[in-house]
């Protein structure tokens, strides 16, 4: 992957750590527990600095969603607090969706209506009118490159086209914060990587404050200048991409084993020898830290070997956002995603473009 972190640096317009200001958002300690005693948030804390991207990264069901959902307004947590734009979302929820555009996983759309009409409808919601109204919605249309089927029914558009006029919408209105929630979740590797391309540049041109929920680690590593890494409803580790992968000395190595193997016992093998930390056993994968990991290779081999397992595969790597989600959260992240794909995702209904 190639390395963006240049291009995070270029996305901040604004400094926040000099400019003294309040954060554009903040939660401390959110509690969110749905029927069926399902609980979703177990204390969520965190800031986003004015003209930031602050990366929501986590699996499906982490509790991502529901947080995008109480600070828009659209649930109430059990307990704690949150502000956005200055406003507390309990309190002042009006103020608080007049200051923020959204863009939900579904989109929120009309199908029927033309993406011009969608677009119009959006910005008359917002007190948009007359030639101001048509002035910005011809400047979006022509931002996203919907210009030439702004007269067709978004019922015809890819899912591309869909994606970059939920965007749009989200910003008819000019927010002081925009919520992005798996904004790339369904579209293909191009798309993707289109509004990919659109998210950085929004984040740069327009000087917004931006958080961005996902799962996908690319896609936090690619775009977000810190990430806030979410597992079992609450923030793990929070840092920019380079100084969590940094904090993780030495290299991974992963192997694979030809069956499972017994956790108390490998890991007491391996734990004997110098240099190796971060044991972690989960059936028939291993995965350890080591300060040289080439080096270290033929010691673990022979240890797991001395320990009854026979190892398919080794691999070496540089640290990796999903060593990172490894370490604090004791599991590795496409198992995560896997389980909670499985149990139930954490999947609100939200209307795409601002909160209403």
């Amino acid at each position: 992957m190639t390395d963006r972190s240049d291009d995070r640096s270029n996305h901040r317009r604004t400094d926040p750590g000099s400019s003294g200001g309040a954060p554009a958002v903040e939660a401390r300690d959110l509690v969110k527990t749905y029927p069926g005693d399902v609980t979703a948030l177990t204390g969520m804390s965190l800031t986003v600095e004015a003209g930031t991207v602050l990366g929501l990264l986590g699996p499906n069901g982490a509790g991502k969603s529901t947080t995008v959902k109480i600070l828009t307004t659209l649930a109430r947590p059990d307990s704690g607090t949150a502000t956005v734009a200055g406003h507390d979302i309990l309190r002042h929820p009006d103020r608080v969706r007049r200051s923020i555009g959204v863009v939900a996983q579904r989109s929120g759309a009309d199908p029927m209506a033309t993406g011009r009409e969608n677009l119009v409808l959006q910005g008359r919601l917002y007190g948009l009118r007359g030639t101001e109204l048509t002035a910005r919605v011809d400047a979006l249309l022509d931002r996203f490159a919907l210009s030439d089927a702004a007269g067709r029914p978004v019922r015809g558009y890819s899912g591309g086209m869909r994606r970059r006029l939920d965007v749009a919408l989200g910003l008819v209105h000019r927010p002081d914060v925009l919520f992005l929630d798996e904004p790339t979740t369904g579209l293909d590797p191009e798309a993707r990587t289109a509004m990919w391309d659109e998210i950085a540049r929004l984040a740069g041109d327009e000087g917004l404050t931006i958080l961005l929920t996902t799962h996908y680690l690319e896609e936090a590593d690619r775009l977000a200048e810190r990430i806030a890494i979410v597992d079992r409803g609450r923030v793990v580790v929070e840092g920019t991409p380079d100084e969590l992968k940094g904090e993780l000395h030495g290299d991974a190595v992963h192997m694979e084993l030809r069956a499972d193997g017994d956790r108390t016992v490998l890991a007491g093998a391996l734990g004997l020898l110098p240099g190796v930390r971060d044991i972690q056993v989960d059936g028939r994968r291993v995965s350890v830290r080591a300060d040289d990991g080439a080096a270290a290779v033929p010691a673990l081999l022979a240890a797991l070997e001395r320990s009854g397992a026979a190892v398919a595969a080794a691999t070496v790597a540089r640290p990796s956002l999903d060593d990172v989600y490894l370490r604090y959260a004791g599991r590795r992240f496409a198992e995560a995603d896997a389980q909670r794909s499985t149990d139930g995702s954490d999947v609100p209904a939200l209307a795409a473009g601002g909160a209403r």
